[in-house]
C-alpha cells in the first residue's frame, strides 16, 4: 500500500508538531517534521506529500498578531507553491496557531481560491483575542456538522479535545457568517455537556467565538482548521476524566478503551481520504 506522507511544519516558536507526527503515525501515515526555513528554501519539496499540517503553538512569538507573521512569510514565498499543493487535491490542516494561519493567509473560508491565486485571496474572517481575557487551557465538548463537507470529520459526531490559547475567538461578519453557514463550512461548534450548542456561555464556549464556532472547512473540505487540539489526544490516558473512567469501567465488569482516540481518527479519516 501506498504510503501517505504528512508535512509537519516546525520552527520559530511552533510547537506540538511532535504530537501531531506521532498521531499522523498512529493514524497510518507517513509523517516528516520539516522546519519552515527548508520548505521555503526549496530543501524540501511539497509535491512529496499529500497533508500539510499548520500545526500548534506561537509562531514568531505571535508579535504582531497570532499567526501573522507565518501567514506573511510563506504567503510571500511559496504562496504559488501553496494554490498548486490544493489544486492537486491534497489536504491542509490548520490547528490552534495553524488555524490562525490559514485565515491570514486567506486559505479560510476559501470562498475565492478557485481559479485564482492565494496570494490574491482575501480574509474575511479573524481568530482573535479571548473575551475572558485570559489564556485558557481546558477541555472542551464539541459538536460536529454531519452535513459538513469535511474531510477530517467524516463518520465522526461530537468530540472532546483540550484547547490552550489566548487568541481563540472566531469573528467575522453577519454576511460572511451566514455564508460558512449556508454552505455547511462550519465544522465544529462548542457545545455543552449534553450535546446543544454552548450559546456563548462561558467556559462552555472558552473564548467567545460566534456561532460558538471551534473550526472551519473550505467549501471543498479539503481545507481545514480548528482551535481544539486533536493531536493531544492520542491516547486515552490523555484525557483528564481517565482515572475515573478506568475505576467506573472496572467495577461494571467491561473492557477498557482500545482503538484510536477521537483525536486520531480525525488524522485517520485524512489519511483514509488518500487511501480510499
Amino acid at each position: 500500500m501506498k504510503a501517505v506522507n504528512v508535512l509537519v511544519l516546525t520552527g520559530y516558536g511552533l510547537n506540538c508538531d511532535n504530537e501531531t507526527a506521532y498521531a499522523f503515525e498512529l493514524a497510518g501515515a507517513s509523517a516528516r517534521r520539516v522546519h519552515i526555513n527548508a520548505l521555503i528554501a526549496g530543501a524540501v519539496s511539497l509535491s512529496d506529500f499529500q497533508i500539510l499540517v499548520f500545526g500548534g503553538g506561537f509562531s514568531w512569538g505571535d508579535d504582531h498578531g497570532a499567526g501573522v507573521i507565518q501567514a506573511v512569510r510563506m504567503k510571500t514565498s511559496i504562496g504559488k507553491d501553496l494554490f498548486d499543493f490544493i489544486e492537486k487535491g491534497n489536504l491542509i490542516m490548520g490547528i490552534c496557531n495553524g488555524f490562525q494561519t490559514l485565515v491570514n493567509l486567506g486559505l479560510l473560508p476559501g470562498f475565492e481560491l478557485a481559479g485564482r491565486r492565494p496570494e490574491n485571496a482575501g480574509r474575511t474572517v479573524a481568530v482573535t483575542f479571548n473575551d475572558c481575557g485570559n489564556f485558557r487551557d481546558q477541555w472542551v465538548n464539541m459538536r460536529i456538522n454531519t452535513g459538513s463537507p469535511c474531510v477530517y470529520t467524516r463518520g465522526l459526531t461530537d468530540l472532546e479535545l483540550p484547547i490552550r490559547h489566548g487568541e481563540g475567538k472566531f469573528y467575522t461578519d453577519p454576511e460572511t457568517l451566514k455564508r460558512i453557514t449556508d454552505n455547511q463550512q462550519v465544522v465544529l461548534q462548542y457545545a455543552l455537556q449534553d450535546g446543544r450548542p454552548a450559546g456563548q456561555a462561558f467556559p462552555y464556549n472558552p473564548n467567545g467565538s460566534i456561532g460558538d464556532i471551534a473550526g472551519i472547512c473550505d467549501p471543498t473540505g479539503r481545507i481545514f482548521g480548528l482551535m481544539p487540539h486533536p493531536e493531544a489526544y492520542n491516547h486515552w490516558t490523555n484525557h483528564p476524566d481517565w482515572p475515573f473512567l478506568k475505576e467506573n469501567l472496572k467495577r461494571k465488569g467491561e473492557a477498557l478503551p482500545s482503538g484510536l482516540t477521537p483525536g486520531v481518527k480525525v488524522f485517520g479519516n485524512a489519511v483514509a481520504y488518500f487511501r480510499d
